[in-house]
Formats: C-alpha cells, structure tokens, sequence
C-alpha cells in the first residue's frame, strides 16, 4: 500500500517566491527521508500564487520520519504565514 497525501495551499500575493523557494527546498530534504517514495510540489501555471504537494510514503506509518526530522520544526512555522489561507490536506491510499 502506498499512503498519500495532497496539499493545497495558496500564497500571499507578496510571498510567492518566499513560498516556492522553500518548498523546494523541503522537497530535497523530505525525499530523503526513510519510507519516503516521493515529495512533488507543483505551482499552478495559472495562477502563481496556488501551489501543490504530493507526499508519497511506503505506508501511513512512514509519516514518523518526517515528523521526526528536525527541518520539520522549522517548515509549519516559516510556510504559514506566507499563506493567503489555511493548508487544504487531505489523506489516500493509492489504489
């Protein structure tokens, strides 16, 4: 089973590459992660302010490595208040 999660989030029209930089930069250290098979993010080619990840884990348990990362401590705290609204986050199993 592969365990995903989606997130939407939309910047501060001020804040877009603020933003976009650092998710960049969590995409290269989340890749690393143990049990991590992924970690996309996309900007909307529409609007540059919408952004998207795709975090891909072997199992939901694999969250643990993440969360467990110290650059984790650092992501919620820098990402939000960039945000025009709140993460949109929702949980699958791929199929």
């Amino acid at each position: 089973m592969v365990y995903t999660i989606i997130v939407h989030m939309q910047a501060k029209p001020d804040c877009v590459e603020k933003l976009k930089d650092k998710l960049i930069e969590a995409s290269q250290v989340y890749r690393k992660d143990k049990e991590t098979i992924d970690w996309h993010v996309m900007q909307d080619p529409k609007d540059e302010t919408k952004f998207g990840i795709v975090e891909r884990y072997e199992q939901e348990s694999s969250q643990k490595y993440r969360k467990s990362n110290s650059y984790w401590k650092t992501f919620d705290p820098y990402v939000i208040p960039l945000l025009a609204k709140p993460m949109d986050l929702s949980r699958f199993e791929e199929m």
